[in-house]
């Protein structure tokens, strides 16, 4: 088994982590963010984007972007409120009554545990990439008030993103992992946990690698999102009064003033007053809307107040159920982005009369017990025993639809549980269980677990054969039941499947189509970074044609670089008309056309090297023979060479050459022959080389600062110009130079 991660699948934002070292470490994301926005969208060219990317499409593509999917977990859409309803994209129900996501970009429904799938399926490829190596197991956190169902469900989400489950932990309990890891005297410790959209309350005794859940409590519809919901009515509201439209009516309205509260909130936690201005926010007749107010601390905090007795009740239930006061409580560790609202602090610290221990990053901290919880499963960390409780009573519907409970709440997990049951009629071969969980009397007020019937049981009075139900609940707080005939002894094994919203065959079918969408996805990633290659190969090519026109000259390789302008022109057709083959062929021609251009330069350099060795060959058993004049020529100023000598050898010996003297000259004298037997080799080779030899060194140490000092600091350039047109001063070492008249024979 490879590295197993931690993640915190969180209602606003998703962290993962891994243990290194015996240390958990947070792993960054792609775009080198420790945290990661939990939203899933789809572009305007179906494209899928998860995290920052979709956050930033959310107010021009409110529709097709989904957020807080982890408040749908799990649930039917007969449980959803109307409150939950309110968000800027579609939620419906299918026929079996489950909540279903409409995506109109795709044209497709996707089920809760689909999206935060999408979800998973990044951050293990994040984790992948820092790794090295491909993740497959892991270990997910969930609200420690999640009922079966909604952790079945994040079970599915993690197998359609492909990855094993190892371990649903509970996040209060992650937190205090995190927490109390190098704690060895035993203390007793109050998770305060309030998430973007769920709040949980764990009392646990820590210490010594021992952490054992006391109690829990939570409400699984409660968090940051519902504050910041009180921002939105109240501006909603405010611009109703005075504008005459409810802006809750436009979706993208409605986006902009939820991303708005989230900053005002936050800021809020800061200073005491903050502005919020929303420039064009509608429209009507009489032109644009604009939405400018300010809002104060303590008008928000008035706002919130039946939100704050909400959090209240988990707190006092927590602490009755464990048995304990606020005196019993050793320290508070605060979880969750929203505890760093002060209004949440100072009702901690009244409740528990004790500071808040802010030693304890409440973005990561879950994320860091999750990746001790994998550490431990993955044999990393050993002596670490955690009992965990489950959070919600499970049991049977008895006759006249009363539940009977077989595991209380807050029971130490994993536990097994069993009871005696029998049939109600004459002869009944056939007996139903209803499994469901809450703390209601009656079972129609709870959550239904699912329902399932035992066949074959044998004829008999009523109330005569004796059926054992055992309720066994997992690490993971997953319920398993199994039913044994005792007249028989027959054993049955049952596991509930209506405790998810997904059958097998839809969990296979999500998996399949996960893994197509990866393969879209690739496909599309592929595409789009051919055409930045191909882009990219274009500006090199340009580039590069340039430089070689500024080194050599536009006539160098004009051949060549007609053919790289042409290809460099069909290929950005290819790109426009989008034709995949088309730019595959150009780009290979490109990259082709480039070598050849890069192997005639390299050419060129090496023939010069070439002259010069030779050159310094010939000096040696030459001498020093007007090095002098070499000295001037090269030496004094080596971009005097470049303008006099190149720009002479090419200006006046070739027009001069090429001229009727050059070419009569040139056929009586051989002076082609001659130029290459002497001219171009003792030119290359005395010259040249006596630039290199000696003009090199002496370019060095006195051509160079010569050059820099007269030429550059005195201006001399102009000097060498004038001397070059009055007197052109041996250019070329031609034979037919008279050294006593100065002048040409």
């Amino acid at each position: 088994m490879g590295k197993v991660v931690g993640i915190d699948l969180g209602t606003t934002n998703s962290v993962v982590a891994v243990m290194e070292g015996g240390k958990p470490v947070v792993i960054a994301n792609a775009e080198g963010m420790r945290t990661t926005p939990s939203v899933v969208g789809f572009s305007k060219d179906g494209e899928k984007v998860v995290g920052q990317m979709a956050r930033r499409q959310t107010v021009l593509n409110p529709q097709n972007t989904f957020f807080a999917i982890k408040r749908f977990t799990g649930r039917k859409y007969s449980e959803l409120n109307p409150e939950s309803k309110r968000v800027p994209y579609t939620v419906r129900k299918d026929e079996f009554g489950n909540i279903k996501i409409v995506c109109p970009r795709l044209n497709k429904d996707f089920a809760p545990e689909e999206v935060s799938a999408m979800i998973l399926k990044k951050l293990a490829e994040d984790a992948s990439k820092y790794l090295g190596e491909a993740v497959t197991s892991t270990v997910i956190t969930v609200p420690a008030y999640f009922n079966d169902a909604q952790r079945q469900a994040t079970r599915d989400a993690g197998r359609i993103a492909g990855l094993e489950v190892l371990r649903i932990l509970n996040e209060p309990t992650a937190a205090a992992l995190a927490y109390g890891l190098d704690k060895a005297d035993s203390e007793v410790i109050l998770v305060f946990d309030l998430g973007g959209g769920t709040f949980d309350v764990s009392i646990l005794e820590v210490g010594d690698g021992v952490f054992e859940v006391k109690a829990t409590s939570g409400d699984t519809q409660l968090g940051g999102n519902d504050f910041d919901k009180r921002i939105v009515d109240w501006l909603a509201e405010k611009f109703l009064e005075n504008e005459g439209i409810d802006l809750r009516r436009d979706r993208q309205a409605l986006q902009r003033l939820m991303e708005a509260a989230e900053k005002a909130k936050i800021e809020l936690s800061a200073v005491s007053v903050t502005d919020i201005n929303l420039p064009f926010i509608t429209a009507d007749k009489d032109g644009p809307k604009h939405l400018e107010t300010r809002l104060t601390r303590s008008q928000f905090e008035a706002m919130c107040d039946d939100l704050l007795g909400r959090l209240r009740l988990p707190v006092k239930r927590a602490l009755r159920d464990a048995g304990m006061t606020p005196r019993d409580i050793e320290e508070v560790v605060l979880v969750g982005g929203s505890t760093r609202m002060p209004i949440v602090e100072k009702l901690v610290e009244g409740m528990i009369g004790l500071q808040p221990n802010q030693n304890v990053n409440a973005d990561e901290v879950v994320a860091v017990g999750a990746a001790v919880q994998a550490g431990i499963l993955g044999g990393e960390l050993k002596d670490v025993l955690l009992l965990d409780v489950t959070p919600l009573s499970i049991g049977l519907e008895t006759i006249g639809g009363v539940m009977k409970k077989l595991i209380p709440r807050n029971t130490t997990i994993p536990v097994r549980r069993s009871d005696i049951f029998s049939t109600s009629e004459n002869n009944q071969n056939t007996v139903e269980v209803h499994a469901v969980q809450g703390e209601r009397e009656m079972a129609a007020d709870n959550k239904s677990l699912g329902r399932f019937k035992l066949y074959g049981i044998p004829p008999a009075p009523r109330g005569i054969p004796q059926i054992q139900v055992s309720f066994d609940i997992d690490a993971n707080g997953i319920l398993q039941v199994t039913a044994l005939d005792r007249t028989t002894g027959r054993e049955q094994s049952i596991t509930i499947q209506g405790a998810s919203n997904l059958s097998e065959s839809e969990i296979v079918q999500a998996i399949r189509e996960a893994e197509k969408f990866a393969d879209v996805d690739r496909q599309r990633k592929e595409r789009v970074e051919k055409r930045t290659r191909a882009e990219a190969l274009i500006l090199q090519a340009e580039r590069q044609l340039r430089d070689v026109a500024l080194d050599f000259g536009m006539q160098f390789a004009r051949n060549r670089r007609q053919r790289i302008d042409n290809i460099c022109r069909d290929l950005r057709d290819s790109l426009k008309e989008d034709d995949d083959r088309g730019i595959d062929q150009a780009y290979a021609d490109l990259q082709d056309a480039l070598s050849d251009l890069n192997r005639e330069v390299r050419q060129y350099y090496a023939e010069d090297e070439d002259d010069d060795l030779f050159g310094t060959i010939r000096d040696i058993f030459i001498g020093d023979r007007e090095q002098d004049d070499d000295f001037y020529n090269r030496g004094y100023r080596r971009d005097s060479d470049r303008s006099y000598g190149r720009d002479y050898d090419r200006g006046y010996g070739r027009d001069y050459d090429r001229g009727g003297y050059g070419k009569d000259y040139d056929k009586g004298y051989s002076a082609r022959n001659s130029d290459r037997d002497y001219g171009r080799d003792y030119d290359r080779g005395y010259s040249r080389d006596s630039d290199r030899s000696y003009g090199r060194d002496s370019d060095r140490s006195y051509g160079r600062d010569s050059n820099r000092s007269y030429s550059r600091d005195n201006s001399y350039p102009s000097y060498d110009q004038g001397y070059s047109s009055r007197k052109p001063s041996k250019p070329s070492y031609q034979d037919n130079w008279d050294d006593e008249d100065d002048d040409w024979l």
